[in-house]
């Protein structure tokens, strides 16, 4: 089965995703450490600053008793006893605030960085407006911040565009592989110029592969050249001594049926062992050999050509209701799949009835009174299938070639073990199908 690369990411955009994804985490991982970073210098400079400042303002005061706390447009300073009531002035954010350092305080007008100090049972407080430097501060981590995620975004771009070059020769080798027919031989993949060490390698394996491939259908066609005349040499013998032997044995009826079915069956293989050898080497050619023919006749033949397998047994073939089905296929091809499901019926069974039936039109069905397939069987593709030639139920090599059969001609083979015995198979060949009147179940034109 074949997947659908449609709905999958690329190779170059989980290249350039996922790097965008790192230099984000990194740069917001620097950006934080820039941050702490910066608060850590911020409070040791704030601190400094104010501890000389109110240094300063406590030795002036010293000095002169009637030394005023300072008021600007940027530094305050209160003091009041401890236990006394706060200055009306004192901004209503600054009086529970607790000793020492406190930073981006909230004010009527902004923010204040305030120091508190407890000093000879009074309480000070000295305020420094930082509204326009938390201002300005939020500005630079904006620009930062946008310059980051720019940067991130052009860095996507330019691996975006390295990636795609970087990955062309991979999409040319697809393409390449892509372009590999199974049936030209001494095929091989271009080594592109501007390959890495990565694609040589496979290109490399590829090639070796390609050779092992050409070498294993030369010997496949070779042996299916022996084959093909070892199997029609003894054909030919059977032919022509059935020939001889029917202008000796003149009108015997007990010699006349056996002697022609005999030359009925030489004649049927012969097509036959074209047809499986042509499936063997060039599958594509079976269409080519179709003719039209309708199914109900060729039921009956095959019918009488495996009386033969119930001697012994209780068991009787039947045909049941044949919707009329004019096919578009090789009638050999047909006949021997259809020969092979009656076999493995008869096969799998000791008395009753095999019934073979079509109903609808196009679609074959063979039911058997064995024991039935196990659901293991039941279960299994055609591939597996082939695997089980040792002839237990019939389920051998036989099965694996209708299988194989299906797959070039589009159709279908299914298996189903109704109750406790038997078996029940059904061939769809609708695929093979002449123009089908569904609504009459006859063939156009003969209504």
């Amino acid at each position: 089965m074949l997947a659908d690369p449609g709905h999958r990411r690329t190779l170059r955009s989980r290249i350039a995703f996922g790097l965008l994804i790192y230099v984000l985490a990194l740069t917001g991982a620097l950006i934080l450490h820039g941050f702490w970073v910066h608060e850590a210098v911020e409070a040791t400079v704030w601190r400094s600053l104010l501890e000389t400042e109110l240094n300063f303002l406590e030795r002036r005061r010293a000095i002169d008793p009637d030394f005023r706390w300072p008021v600007t447009e940027t530094v305050q300073a209160w003091s009041y006893p401890i236990g006394s009531p706060p200055p009306r002035d004192l901004p209503a954010s600054m009086v529970d605030l607790p000793v020492g350092v406190n930073d981006e305080v909230p004010t009527d007008d902004g923010e204040s960085v305030v120091m508190v100090r407890i000093a000879d049972a009074e309480r000070i407080v000295l305020s420094l407006d930082i509204t326009e430097m938390e201002n300005a501060e939020w500005l630079r981590a904006a620009i930062v911040l946008a310059s980051a995620l720019a940067s991130a975004i052009v860095l996507a771009m330019i691996v975006w565009w390295l990636a795609g070059r970087l990955l062309r020769p991979i999409n040319g080798l697809a393409k390449d592989v892509d372009r590999l027919r199974p049936d030209a031989p001494g095929q091989r993949i271009e080594l592109p110029e501007e390959a890495s060490a990565e694609i040589v390698t496979i290109v490399n394996a590829f090639n070796r592969f390609l050779e092992r491939h050409d070498g294993h259908v030369d010997r496949e066609h070779h042996f299916i050249h022996s084959v093909s005349h070892e199997l029609r040499t003894p054909i030919a013998v059977i032919a022509g001594a059935a020939d001889v032997l029917n202008q000796r044995i003149g009108n015997d009826p007990r010699l006349r049926a056996p002697l022609e079915r005999i030359r009925h069956t030489a004649a049927n293989v012969e097509p036959l062992i074209g047809l499986l050898l042509v499936l063997a080497k060039e599958p594509e050619r079976l269409k080519a050999a179709a003719e039209a023919f309708e199914l109900g006749d060729l039921l009956p033949d095959l019918v009488d050509d495996h009386m033969h397998l119930t001697e012994g047994k209780s068991l009787q073939l039947q045909i049941g209701r044949v919707a009329p089905t004019r096919l578009l296929a090789p009638a050999a091809i047909v006949h021997v799949a259809i020969a092979n499901l009656v076999r493995n019926a008869i096969e799998n069974s000791d008395h009753g009835v095999v019934r073979i039936r079509v109903e609808p039109a196009g679609v074959v069905h063979v039911d058997d009174p064995g024991s039935g397939l196990s659901a293991e069987q039941i279960g299994r593709q055609y591939v597996e299938r082939a695997r089980r030639a040792d002839g237990r139920g019939g389920a051998g090599l036989g099965l694996a070639l209708i299988g194989r059969i299906c797959d070039h001609l589009g159709w279908s083979l299914l298996f189903e073990s109704p109750g406790a015995k038997g078996t029940h198979a059904v061939l769809d060949l609708r695929d093979s199908l002449v123009a089908i009147d569904v609504v009459a179940g006859f063939p156009a034109g003969e209504r």
